[in-house]
């Protein structure tokens, strides 16, 4: 019996190797962009050096680690000559700036080169990272509003910054800044606010607070011009825009 495992596992490692599963056919999808045709390339090559039966994944790995845009990758061999290689790609949320030069960057803060489109918003930093990702807290935290952002809305940003006061802020274009606070539950945020703008009585306020999503609200920065103050002193509030929640 000892003897039959041993020569089964030889076979086994001897086929596993051999030109009868060697890979003759690989099928990359999942790639787009300048980059393309470079990572298909180079994961085709790593790939016809193996087998179907013994795949290298880290191997495949190290031949796009070059390719910041290149998240990971899933590899499905497919007995006996062929291979699909399935990329998983970072796109970009933003791009950075620093003085006039402007970096594409995804939403883990890698980033992803120059010329980025002009339609994402911008994230200012005083200099560029030393590394391939953005590693400074407020910005992250600006990355993670926008990652889950829909994308729709991601070309309606006029402007997004953190600070201490209300944390993240996005400012849409005409349209009310968002106060996120901090980057907790972004999902659940940009739901809220989206439910708040959708209010018909919410046109045309100021901001609209989502620091807690469960209790969002919508206000202005000063009262409305006619909001006037009768012959006692009194405040009246005579043509008051109505319905501003949290105002």
């Amino acid at each position: 019996m000892a003897l039959c495992a041993g020569l089964l596992f030889g076979g086994w490692l001897w086929l596993r190797d051999s030109s009868l599963v060697a890979v003759e056919r690989v099928t990359i999808v999942g790639v787009r962009g300048p980059d393309a045709g470079a990572i298909r390339a180079a994961l085709e090559a790593a790939a016809r050096g193996m087998t179907t039966m013994d795949m290298h994944v880290p191997a495949l790995r190290a031949a796009v680690s070059a390719f910041p845009n290149v998240a990971d990758i899933r590899v499905v061999p497919q007995f006996p000559h062929a291979v699909r290689i399935v990329v998983k790609e970072r796109s970009a949320v933003a791009k950075v700036l620093v003085g006039s030069q402007a970096v594409a960057v995804a939403a883990d803060g890698t980033l992803l080169g120059d010329n980025p489109a002009s339609a994402l918003p911008a994230i200012t930093l005083r200099a560029l990272p030393g590394g391939a990702r953005v590693t400074d807290p407020g910005a992250l935290a600006e990355l993670a509003v926008l990652a889950a952002a829909p994308r729709p809305i991601l070309r309606r940003i006029a402007s997004i910054r953190s600070g201490y006061w209300h944390g993240v802020v996005v400012q849409l274009r005409n349209g009310p800044r968002i106060y996120f606070g901090d980057a907790s539950r972004p999902q659940a945020k940009w739901r809220a606010a989206l439910a708040v703008l959708a209010v018909p009585q919410v046109q045309g306020a100021d901001y609209v607070d989502v620091t807690d999503p469960d209790r969002a609200a919508a206000g202005l920065d000063s009262p409305p011009s006619s909001l006037t103050t009768s012959p006692t002193g009194a405040p009246t509030t005579s043509g008051q825009t109505p319905g501003l929640p949290g105002g």
